[in-house]
Parts: C-alpha cells; sequence; structure tokens
C-alpha cells in the first residue's frame, strides 16, 4: 500500500475510508461499548421528555422542617375531634394503647395519596419514629417491595432474580450500612457500580476528595458527621420499591425509589433532642449484556439518580454529610415565601417533588 492509501494498484473509495475512521474512534458495530451515565440519561432524555431538557443528575438541596407551633397544634385538635366524634371506639384506643400500630402493608405500586397526618407526639430516645408515618414503616430492607423475577433481556429468571438482590444490596450499602451511615465510605456500594463508567468513576472520585453541590457524595450515600450528629438506635425505617424493564442492548433496567427516615440528635452527651431526617432516592441501574457493554461481573452500570432531603442541611456547603438543624437553627436558610412539601407523600413522583423546589431552593417540610 503506497502514501495514496491504495492497494494492489486500486484506490480506496472515499466512503470506505470514511467508513473506517468512524471506526477506528468508536469501534466496530458489535464491540462492547463502554457505558456512559451521561449518555444513558441524555438517551432516555430524548426518546421520553425531548421538550424539557433536565441535568443527567438531578439534585434539589436539603429541606429543613417547618417549625408550625401552634398553627399545627390547632388543626390536630380539630382533626382529633372530628375523629371522636365519627369513630370513638378507635380514637380511645390511641389513649388506651389498644389501636392497631402495628406494620402497613407492603407499597406495591405509587400511592394515591400521602399518609395520614399522625397525632402530634414528641419522638423519645425509646419511640424515635414517634409521631411520624415511619413508626408504621418496616426496619431496613424490609420495607423495601421486591417484584417477582422473570426472564428479561439477556437475563434468565435466576439471572434476573440475582440483578434485583444485588441491587437491594447496592441501596442497603449506602443507605443503610452503619459503617457509611458514620460517614466512612462506602466501599461494598461502590464495588457493585460497574468501573468501567469514566465519568461515575471521575464523580465518585471528586465527591469524596472535595465535594461541591455537583459531585455531592449525598446523591447516592447517606453520610452523618458524627462529630455533630448521632443516629438515635440502630433502625432506619424505609418505603419504597424496587421494578426493572428491559433495557438498551438487552440489559435489564432496574429503577429503585425508597425513602428512608433517620432519627438524630447531637452528638454531645446527654442530648435528647429528636428530629429526623428524611431521604429519597431515585436510582436507575443497568444490568448490562457483557457481550455489548464493557462490564465486569455482579456490578451494574450507572443510568441516573435523584434525591430530595429533609432535615439535612439547607445549603451546598455541607461537606459531603447530612447536616441536621436542631432547636431554634431549623429552617434558617429558607425562604420565607418558600412552598411547603410532605416528605412522606410518595404519591407524588420524583421529578415533580424536585420541580416542587424552584432553581434547587430549600423548601418547607409540612412534618419530620
Amino acid at each position: 500500500m503506497n502514501a495514496g492509501g491504495e492497494k494492489n494498484g486500486s484506490s480506496v473509495p472515499d466512503e470506505e475510508w470514511d467508513r473506517f475512521l468512524r471506526e477506528s474512534v468508536d469501534g466496530t458495530p458489535d464491540a462492547p461499548k463502554e457505558p456512559s451515565a451521561r449518555a444513558r440519561i441524555v438517551a432516555r432524555r430524548l426518546r421520553d421528555e425531548p421538550a424539557e431538557p433536565t441535568p443527567w443528575r438531578t439534585y434539589t438541596p436539603a429541606r429543613p422542617k417547618r417549625r408550625t407551633g401552634w398553627y399545627l397544634a390547632g388543626l390536630v385538635a380539630v382533626f382529633a375531634l372530628l375523629l371522636l366524634a365519627l369513630a370513638p371506639g378507635q380514637v380511645s384506643g390511641w389513649f388506651t394503647g389498644e389501636a392497631d400500630h402495628g406494620p402497613i402493608a407492603m407499597e406495591s405500586a405509587r400511592p394515591q395519596q400521602p399518609p395520614p397526618s399522625e397525632l402530634a407526639q414528641r419522638p423519645t430516645l425509646d419511640e424515635p419514629f414517634k409521631g411520624s408515618p415511619a413508626e408504621r414503616w418496616a426496619d431496613g430492607t424490609a420495607g423495601i417491595t421486591m417484584p417477582a423475577a422473570k426472564a428479561t433481556g439477556w437475563m434468565s429468571e435466576a439471572q434476573v432474580a440475582r440483578a434485583l438482590g444485588r441491587s437491594r444490596d447496592f441501596l442497603a450499602a449506602s443507605s443503610l450500612d452503619a459503617g457509611v451511615l458514620r460517614g466512612e465510605r462506602p466501599a461494598e456500594a461502590i464495588a457493585l457500580i460497574n468501573p468501567h463508567q469514566r465519568d461515575v468513576e471521575d464523580f465518585l472520585a471528586t465527591a469524596f476528595r472535595a465535594p461541591t453541590a455537583e459531585n455531592d457524595p449525598l446523591l447516592l450515600f447517606s453520610r452523618f458527621d458524627t462529630t455533630r450528629t448521632r443516629l438515635v438506635g440502630d433502625v432506619v425505617k424505609t418505603r419504597g420499591r424496587i421494578t426493572y424493564r428491559e433495557g438498551g442492548k438487552g440489559a435489564v433496567q432496574v429503577s429503585t425509589d425508597v425513602t428512608y427516615v433517620y432519627p438524630v440528635t447531637r452528638a454531645a452527651a446527654g442530648s435528647d433532642e429528636i428530629i429526623r431526617t428524611i431521604v429519597r432516592r431515585e436510582i436507575v441501574l443497568s444490568w448490562d449484556d457483557p457481550a455489548k457493554v464493557i462490564t465486569e461481573r455482579d456490578t451494574a452500570s450507572l443510568v441516573s439518580y435523584k434525591v430530595d432531603m429533609t432535615n439535612g442541611g439547607c445549603d451546598d456547603h455541607t461537606g459531603g454529610y447530612l447536616i441536621p438543624e436542631f432547636g431554634a437553627g431549623q429552617g434558617s436558610a429558607r425562604p420565607s415565601d418558600a412552598p411547603e412539601v410532605d416528605p412522606y407523600d410518595r404519591s407524588m413522583s420524583m421529578t415533580d417533588l424536585l420541580r416542587a423546589s424552584p432553581d434547587g431552593e430549600c423548601v418547607t417540610a409540612s412534618r419530620s
């Protein structure tokens, strides 16, 4: 072959030369591709929401609890009197201890309405979920509804079951692990993420080295600064579900939508003021066909993630930790005209929930 691209006396057509250059850069059509969370979320956005440009990583700053004072107490009193008139037996059970406070049914689909208001009761060290809907939620992974596995995409039924289990393992390792909650590096969770996603690897490296609002560990992991805050007890209440479908290139795409409730108090010894930090995350993972996407065994590619936080610190400078506000500090960083959102309301999609906070501003939580 000479310098002009000829072989055996014949020149290479322009269209063949162009195809050769494209494949040299992109790889051959059948070669496994390196997954990219940015490319994946952009592709989904263009397909599902072509008129709404949203970032591939969606983040809303923390939402502080609103101190509603006597206004809320008055509403509770009116509500209690109404119930006393309509269902005196049930109301009397609240005072005799005979009312049903057992766990509620698992969440099989998005609820149609938020959970009912609870009687105003102050949480205690022994009962940190008292006075909140989470009191009847399940503990840890028991509150996450798992679907039945069936053969999907490139996976058999058994493989789908394993992928679902590993997806739940990721949620446990990222948002329930005791060490991670104390601020340790979430090594087990990171080990479940496809290491060939260069943009995700860069995000993780930056998030733990020099966290910012855009590169914040809290987007994926729950972490508290133990010099300021300590968890009350060893139970985290959860409610949510996992679903799946066939994704691109025959992958099994797993969607998770879970709300976590963390009761916390000040780190100082003897502190007994308890508040609850509430985090809802929607994380989508893709279990890719290794014949089509560069991946490692038992790892998933990160497709997208969204997070909404209440009582976790209402600014962009929390240093990668949830920073609850106690006492008079609650709501101090919130604009006076901020909209109000119920952090326990799972009838609202994450997209709509994040839209309730315009331009990423803090909003008011109606309860904690």
